[in-house]
């Protein structure tokens, strides 16, 4: 599988996906709460470093609901995806919000070519860099977009949790998939993890990336880990019956035993000066 063939079905999956999520990222309680923000960004803001007066850049920023909550905690946000119908939809809920939000349309890896300065920080969120194949590439490209001493945030699902397959009728995890770099896994499903319809073009392309591998790659492209965490919960369901919502929040974790695994994680690394 080349460059062009993950980024072509991955684009087409993920501008299908545009309408469905338009309708299941509860849009109507940004346009009722000036104040709301998403459930994602609300969860990040126990470790996210105060951003208000930053600029930053969202990679794969998807339709903006999370790129506007950060400017609603009072950052300047550029939103990069690689979707159109995905950007296009982010622009007119800024607009019509009445926020302020500068759109690029890029695939990650070529982010550097498209966009010329430099920001505060770069925010990534869950189920992002599972669409990229190589992590020191991608390592390469955050450390580009960042000014000396400005930060990453990415709160990411865990290695671990895309390493397992179905579970067992007795109710174990079956580790089946790759836990480090190299593999692909190509799905076709026409359901997504929010809203209602079916996908027209059903097929993705995902890749997975060990811990040891992430750390490398940002500490080989200049970056120092200030803060790595780990979560059971991650914000939305990977494993149907085997993962519960939690009451109160948008987020889920194992039914039986949620200890034995770690779902998400939140890294902070900073570029060194």
């Amino acid at each position: 599988m080349n460059v062009i063939d993950y980024l072509d079905i991955n684009r087409k999956n993920w501008d299908s996906r545009v309408p469905i999520h338009l309708q299941g990222y509860a849009i109507a309680n940004f346009r009722e709460d000036p104040n709301y923000i998403s459930d994602v960004v609300r969860f990040d803001t126990a470790l996210l470093p105060a951003i208000s007066g930053l600029e930053g850049i969202h990679l794969q920023s998807h339709i903006g609901t999370d790129t506007l909550s950060l400017v609603r905690l009072g950052a300047k946000m550029t939103a990069l995806d690689f979707s159109a119908p995905a950007l296009t939809a982010a622009s007119n809920l800024a607009m019509e919000l009445g926020h302020n939000l500068e759109v690029v349309e890029s695939d990650v890896y070529t982010a550097t070519d498209k966009i010329a300065r430099k920001f505060d920080f770069v925010y990534t969120g869950v189920g992002a860099i599972c669409w990229l194949p190589d992590i020191q590439k991608w390592a390469e490209v955050v450390a580009g977009l960042l000014k000396p001493g400005g930060f990453l945030f990415i709160r990411e699902g865990h290695p671990m949790l895309w390493s397992i397959g179905d579970s067992r009728p007795d109710g174990a995890l079956a580790i089946e998939l790759d836990y480090f770099e190299g593999q692909w896994y190509e799905e076709n499903d026409e359901s997504t993890y929010a809203g209602e319809g079916k996908l027209a073009s059903p097929t993705n392309i995902s890749f997975n990336h060990s811990l040891s591998e992430i750390f490398n790659a940002l500490w080989q492209n200049g970056m120092s880990i200030k803060v790595f965490e780990e979560h059971s919960t991650v914000p939305y369901n990977p494993l149907g019956e085997e993962f519960v919502k939690l009451d109160g929040i948008d987020e889920w974790e194992l039914a039986k035993n949620p200890r034995r695994l770690a779902a998400s994680y939140t890294l902070i690394a900073y570029r060194n000066h």
